[in-house]
């Protein structure tokens, strides 16, 4: 499966971004997947992680201004960033692990997650 992701970009404070993830080679359905993200100097922090594709947990980070969304059927996940803040700045990477156990916990331990795309620069400035 590879992992492709777009839409990053600048934005003011306060302002929102959609974030996509492509995901190709397999069928979506087979895997459990996340968002993460990376700023210069900090360990990669997972924000959003898919509980069995009907809930998701969140960083508190990123409670209530961040929402996780997928589409088997476009075999793609978002990521809808609202509120945005100048601690959001990162570079964002979706992450997958295919689903052998039959459900998705919604972790958000990277090492939980074997497959990453090559992420996306988000920069929150004025």
């Amino acid at each position: 499966v590879q992992l492709v992701e777009s839409g990053g970009g600048l934005v003011q404070p306060g302002g929102s971004l959609r974030l996509s993830c492509q995901v190709s080679g397999a069928p979506l359905g087979r895997y459990c997947m996340a968002w993460f993200r990376q700023s210069p100097g900090n360990e990669r922090e997972g924000i959003a992680g898919a509980i069995n594709y009907r809930s998701t947990r969140y960083s508190e980070s990123v409670e209530g201004r961040f929402t996780y969304s997928q589409s088997n059927a476009e075999s793609a996940l978002y990521l809808q960033m609202t509120d945005l803040k100048p601690e959001d700045t990162a570079m964002y990477f979706c992450a997958a692990v295919e689903n052998i156990r039959g459900s998705c916990s919604g972790s958000l331990r990277k090492y939980d997650y074997d497959v990453w795309g090559q992420g996306t620069q988000v920069t929150v400035s004025s």
